[in-house]
């Protein structure tokens, strides 16, 4: 039977249109071979927005290691359970009498997860008890974390880097991320750099001077040959050349590290504590003094995704954990469980192949397809929460992880970015010559996936430019 002429070139079309799906940009390929990187090890989907066609799908169904593209997972799922405009709250008891500026009792502080908790906004939480009256506490700070179950990894399971902040493991009260920052400020007359710290930390010997040295700033860290304890010691030299600079630490002690911030911070302020900061159990039937409340969850997505902060990621799905199963303590099983129901709701059954590891993508064991990110990524367009979610990634070019990005011109993507040994990511939204907009995802694992980014801006240089596909590897 002959087909009539038109449907014939319908249906030529429509393989046309497939074969060009199916296939990989020639410049993006030449960054493969240059890299030495098998076209099998990419999977890659661009498809229009709003609900438009498939432009190019490359293995859009093999599951790979997202890295911190799975942020974008967990950026959704947040905005669609709780709502742009959450906001967590960290409430405060002053229990006992107050009298001449003392309180006889204790002050009671219990975390429900901020990821945010910041030793600036503790300092405003500690100015409001000083505005109460209280200068003396003459009794204990209690610290209830009882809302998280304790985490079961440790900082340096990961990488053994236990002194990268992005390693730091959740709680639900995490202050200032358990870290702290050293800043050496050069002072050549003297021949030293002086040391300031930040925050506070009582029961903490920090070393106050560096001796110079002439040389070039040059890895100026490892120079440094720091010691990080009880005792924070640095036995090396700080180069002049390098100016006033900045070292973000995680603290070597996690468990003790929230009652020494707590009681330095007290002490900065000119309270005293004939106690200690100690852990322990909010009152259950007695209402707050006051509370702290975290900035909106829109404005803290923005921080989780242009950052990539791995921490206020896992602190987000535990919350997600907690209101899925309200009084059962929030641990990583619950997370995930938390994850994955939200994702099977939104998007279907999980294809085969896809793991969920945790929200943050620090992670050898998740496993996500191009596909399933590229509906992700339609879902969140055709969302309510549209303009949080996009506002939330880097702007190509201008912020955040892709503020150095130059494969477009500065503004023409918002993407969030993703690495790990062996893994590289790529994942947001493109705005073309056109006028189109288009939902881009380009997964590679790889030994050599570093080298072989070009071939990323490629792929965003032929989305941008609505070019066809016309090579297949």
């Amino acid at each position: 039977m002959t087909l009539p002429r038109a449907l014939a070139c319908a249906v030529l079309a429509a393989a046309a249109a497939s074969a060009t799906a199916q296939a990989l940009p020639p410049e993006a390929l030449a960054a493969l071979r240059r890299a030495e990187v098998p076209a099998t090890a990419l999977a890659v989907v661009v498809r229009e927005l709003p609900a438009g066609p498939t432009r190019l799908a490359w293995q859009g169904d093999l599951a790979l290691n997202p890295a911190s593209v799975t942020k974008l997972l967990t950026t959704l799922a947040a905005l669609e359970r709780l709502g742009p405009g959450w906001t967590w709250t960290t409430p405060v008891w002053l229990q006992g009498q107050i009298h001449d500026g003392v309180l006889d009792g204790t002050l009671v502080i219990q975390g429900r997860g901020d990821p945010q908790l910041t030793a600036e906004r503790l300092r405003t939480a500690l100015r409001r008890v000083w505005q109460l009256g209280v200068h003396e506490i003459r009794g204990d700070i209690v610290l209830d974390g009882s809302a998280f179950a304790p985490a079961q990894a440790e900082p340096g399971d990961f990488d053994g880097e236990s002194t990268r902040p992005y390693n730091v493991q959740p709680a639900a009260l995490l202050p200032n991320f358990r870290s702290v920052g050293y800043s050496f400020v050069p002072d050549p007359g003297a021949g030293v750099a002086r040391v300031l710290v930040d925050p506070p930390l009582a029961r903490t010997a920090i070393q106050a001077t560096v001796p110079l040295d002439t040389g070039p700033c040059v890895d100026w860290r490892s120079a440094l040959k720091a010691s990080f304890g009880a005792e924070v010691r640095f036995a090396g030299r700080y180069p002049v050349g390098c100016g006033e600079l900045a070292w973000y630490v995680a603290d070597p002690d996690p468990q003790s590290y929230d009652a020494r911030l707590l009681e330095g911070l007290w002490a900065e302020l000119g309270g005293r504590l004939t106690g200690r900061a100690r852990a322990g159990l909010a009152p259950r039937d007695t209402a707050p003094s006051f509370e702290l409340r975290s900035p909106p969850l829109a404005d803290l997505l923005r921080d989780m995704n242009k950052l990539s902060q791995n921490t206020m990621a896992e602190q987000i799905t535990r919350t997600l954990a907690l209101q899925r199963r309200p009084g059962i303590p929030a641990d990583a099983a619950g997370a995930r469980a938390a994850l994955a129901e939200w994702l099977d709701e939104a998007l279907g059954p999980l294809p085969a192949g896809t793991v969920l590891d945790n929200g943050s993508g620090l992670s050898r064991s998740t496993r996500l397809s191009a596909g399933l990110l590229a509906r992700l990524l339609e879902r969140g367009y055709a969302s309510p929460s549209m303009p949080e979610f996009v506002a939330s990634l880097p702007i190509a070019g201008i912020d955040g992880t892709m503020r150095r990005a130059r494969a477009l011109m500065p503004g023409r993507a918002h993407l969030k970015t993703g690495s790990l040994r062996d893994v590289a990511a790529l994942a947001g939204y493109v705005f073309s010559d056109s006028g189109r907009r288009y939902a881009f995802v380009a997964l590679l694992q790889h030994p050599n996936a570093a080298a072989a980014r070009p071939a990323f801006d490629a792929l965003l240089q032929w989305t941008a430019r609505d070019a066809p596909g016309t090579t297949t590897p």
